[in-house]
């Protein structure tokens, strides 16, 4: 007999008195009225230090590639340029990834595809704590790998070009692989642009064998690298190390002296550096270089003792560097300082929050978007009650047809009995703000502006299973949300 999937242990769950204080209509339009009356603006983002306009048009340059017929490069808003078919579709990657009890993916250079069309009934155990053999849910409606993550499929005549090479899938089609990692289409991505089927922005904890954009890499100097956050990408030295600019510098021209050179470091280029693109080089004497970006040269901030931080920006004038930045979210949106640095909030104040959800099964399918299974998520936040989730975790409610600067957020209709995506005209739908096509929520047990009480709260601190505050800034945790491929495969 095969058990029942079900969620249990190790899971951060809403108290009696909780539910009993929330269920009482005047003590939470007292806590909203609180919330009010503490002055929170309502006014439009500041687009400084984390978005930019949508005036603003710089993207982030790559270097150029051979590139197979029917693949090209796109811009994006948020992974930057990534790969995309002849149609613009997004195209991903599922690298090896190690789990608690072994490793699923595909094996870079194995010249094999792991994604294919069985379609898994039962939990693997290799992420979860849980024993494998539980029943998946909504089983009736599962889809296999393939038809979830399409194989961007070769000519029977294409040959290897560049990094593009060739694998055989065990039908005997051709797919394209890239540095030696075969690539798919995400069913989730409809529009051409579209990055929905995952992101290199929200890299977090435990959190499966998960997939990612791919496309080429960054044209910055070797000095340099770019980390990705949720708010752009972000320059930083070799080691990880914020570079910042300074208001005070002219075009290619660098005004850091004396005192202030006691905090700051120019970044320097070396001797047989050359100027291309956007980067250039400030001669601050005869032999001596500084790497410029966009005709600002850059700094380390010499009292940064973490990688990947913004503290830096903190001192007036001072700048963390982006090659690109995402534009701003829902203008009715706030953000509040809370415990461990800033997050994004809602108009009166209260964190938002995202959902991340990866199944146990084989083929690690996502289960955080309105069309998948909900059963994952009414476990954690309501004990399969879909009224206690609406008060420990309620969505956040949007006027229809509202709209932000951003295309990463959306509204859209959700039955809130069922968490899935409404049907034109259903009665009881209700309008939610959504990132990424996926809806976000507020927390019952935040009580005051900058609470970020929600956050971890699930299994294996919300990664695999749970909700996670929407970090902005994150100074204690060291930003660790915008990580590498390379720490995240290790290879």
């Amino acid at each position: 007999m095969r058990r029942q999937y079900s969620s249990e242990g190790g899971v951060h769950a809403p108290s009696c008195s909780f539910r009993q204080r929330f269920r009482s209509p005047a003590k939470l339009a007292a806590t909203v009225a609180l919330l009010l009356v503490a002055g929170l603006s309502r006014a439009a983002l500041p687009l400084d230090p984390y978005w930019q306009s949508r005036d603003n048009q710089e993207r982030e340059a790559w270097v150029p590639l051979q590139l197979p017929p029917g693949i090209k490069v796109m811009p994006t808003e948020l992974e930057g340029p990534v790969f995309a078919d002849e149609k613009g579709m997004t195209l991903y990657i599922w690298p090896q990834q190690q789990l608690r009890n072994g490793s699923l993916g595909d094996r870079r250079n194995s010249g094999v595809s792991t994604c294919d069309d069985t379609i898994y009934k039962e939990t693997s155990g290799l992420m979860s704590p849980y024993p494998p053999g539980y029943l998946l849910p909504d089983l009736d409606q599962r889809r296999s790998c393939e038809q979830v993550w399409q194989p961007k499929l070769a000519p029977a005549d294409a040959k290897p070009v560049g990094k593009w090479t060739l694998i055989k899938r065990k039908n005997g089609q051709s797919q394209w692989a890239y540095d030696g990692a075969p690539v798919y289409t995400s069913s989730l991505d409809r529009e051409p642009g579209d990055v929905l089927g995952g992101t290199k922005a929200i890299i977090v904890g435990e959190q499966g064998a998960v997939r990612f954009p791919v496309g080429p890499p960054a044209d910055v100097p070797p000095e340099l690298d770019i980390v990705p956050f949720r708010t752009g990408h972000m320059v930083v030295t070799s080691k990880g190390y914020a570079v910042y600019s300074s208001d005070a510098d002219g075009p290619n021209k660098s005004n850091c002296n004396a005192e202030c050179l006691k905090e700051w470091v120019p970044v320097a280029a070396p001797q047989i550096a050359k100027a291309h693109g956007e980067w250039t080089i400030v001669e601050r004497s005869p032999g001596v270089g500084q790497w410029a970006y966009r005709g600002k040269p850059l700094y380390t901030y010499r009292l940064e003792k973490q990688a990947r931080s913004m503290t830096g920006s903190d001192n007036p004038g001072w700048h963390n560097v982006f090659t690109q930045r995402a534009y701003s979210p829902p203008s009715e949106f706030t953000v509040q300082d809370s415990r461990i640095g800033q997050v994004l909030a809602d108009a009166n104040g209260k964190t938002i929050y995202l959902y991340h959800c990866n199944d146990d099964a084989l083929d690690q399918q996502a289960c955080d978007h309105p069309d998948s299974p909900q059963q994952y998520r009414l476990a954690i936040c309501g004990n399969f009650d879909p009224k206690v989730c609406q008060e420990t975790f309620p969505y956040v409610k949007a006027q229809p047809g509202a709209k932000a600067q951003s295309s990463l957020w959306t509204v859209i209709s959700i039955d809130p009995n069922t968490g899935k995506r409404a049907k034109p005209g259903q009665a009881g739908a209700i309008s939610v703000w959504a990132y990424r096509d996926r809806p976000v929520y507020t927390y019952g047990g935040d009580e005051h502006p900058g609470d970020a009480n929600g956050d971890n709260y699930g299994e294996f601190n919300g990664a695999r299973n749970g909700f996670k505050a929407f970090w902005l800034r994150d100074d204690y945790r060291h930003n660790a949300m915008g990580r590498s491929l390379k720490e995240v495969t290790g290879g």
